[in-house]
């Protein structure tokens, strides 16, 4: 029922869904651009209208009651500062310690202009093997993208500028908040 009416909603709003990667038992779906708070929205409605299911990073902070039970129920992985542990290291410990875990993630960290995108799911995915599916929100054609999977190289700087030329064709809905130079 959710499929079929996340499937709905979306044509309603005119939007597609082209989604041809695998359904992976753990995988990072890193997700560009990311310029609006409809970004989530849209991912979550295309990713259940293909009957998958996707998490989502939120500070720790945001899982008190009745909130909690709510963002864990759609999603929410929570994370927080843990002394000596890095987010990084939080996330690598989840995904080796997980039998089924897929989380999208926006490397941009803002809907905000940001040149300097965040490495940590290049290295989360390098140091476990799991795979990173490009994700991309294109308001330019109204399509949310995921047919390329990445698998990084251990060369941060390599591997982002990769994923970076992925992503600049891709429109968000504030093009003037989104750059991948």
């Amino acid at each position: 029922m959710l499929q079929w009416l996340s499937g709905k909603l979306l044509k309603l709003a005119h939007w597609s869904v082209r989604l041809s990667v695998p359904d992976f038992e753990k995988s990072i779906i890193c997700v560009a651009p990311h310029t609006s708070n409809w970004d989530f929205i849209l991912g979550e409605l295309a990713i259940t209208s293909v009957g998958r299911h996707a998490g989502f990073l939120m500070k720790k902070a945001w899982f008190f009651w009745p909130l909690g039970c709510f963002f864990r129920s759609i999603g929410g992985v929570a994370v927080g500062h843990e002394p000596g542990r890095s987010l990084t290291q939080q996330l690598i410990d989840k995904f080796n310690s997980a039998k089924r875990l897929n989380i999208a993630i926006t490397p941009e960290g803002t809907r905000s202009l940001q040149p300097e995108w965040h490495t940590g799911f290049l290295r989360v995915a390098y140091a476990t093997g799991v795979p990173v599916c490009l994700a991309a929100i294109d308001f330019k054609t109204r399509t949310i993208i995921m047919e390329k999977v990445f698998t990084p190289t251990g060369n941060i700087e390599a591997d982002m500028r990769a994923v970076k030329d992925y992503f600049t064709p891709f429109e968000g809905k504030y093009p003037e908040k989104f750059t991948t130079r």
